[in-house]
């Protein structure tokens, strides 16, 4: 009887250990955020209506930008890379909520910027102002994409984050 009980044990630890081993074995990939603020320009004449930034690096363009942005990371239900000709793009996926601003925004605002601002990496440690498109037309799909103005990697980054943040408010969205 005690050696049925020893072997009965034995088959007992093989999958303790595995799931053990299994568990332990995190992918850091998964745990990284990132994060998407959208800004709308505002009038430069107004007082106290926003500050002025400089977006693009190469040749900055200055914007004024309203204090609060008007779509979030918590509007975005997915994000992608698109590849263009010449290089590529990130299309960010809003939520219903983030569909209703961008259309509002959109239809109010044509000839303003959008201004876009990332935030990537670990702890959220790289940020920049990322975009500057001009509204041409309303968009009421709740799809929006811009060309950033930073590398294939730093975008990669940047909606890996911005996916995981998605799949993670779905997730607690559930509970």
């Amino acid at each position: 009887m005690n050696f049925c009980a020893r072997r009965f044990n034995l088959y007992l630890l093989f999958p303790l250990l595995l799931t053990l081993a299994a568990g332990c074995a995190t992918d850091k990939k998964d745990e990284k955020l990132g994060g998407l603020r959208v800004h709308i320009e505002s009038s430069a004449n107004a007082p106290g209506s926003g500050q002025v930034i400089s977006v693009l690096r190469d040749k900055p363009v200055s914007v004024t930008v309203g204090p609060e942005p008007v779509l979030t990371e918590a509007n975005i239900v997915g994000a992608k890379l698109l590849e263009t000709p010449g290089g590529f793009a990130v299309e960010v996926k809003f939520d219903q909520s983030g569909t209703w601003l961008l259309e509002q925004y959109t239809a109010t605002n044509p000839g303003k910027h959008f201004v876009i601002f990332g935030q990537w990496g670990d702890k959220l440690a790289t940020t920049r102002w990322l975009a500057a498109p001009i509204i041409t037309h309303r968009v009421g799909d709740g799809v929006f994409s811009f060309t950033p103005d930073a590398d294939r990697d730093e975008m990669t980054q940047l909606v890996l984050g911005l996916n995981n943040f998605a799949k993670k408010k779905a997730k607690d969205l559930m509970k």
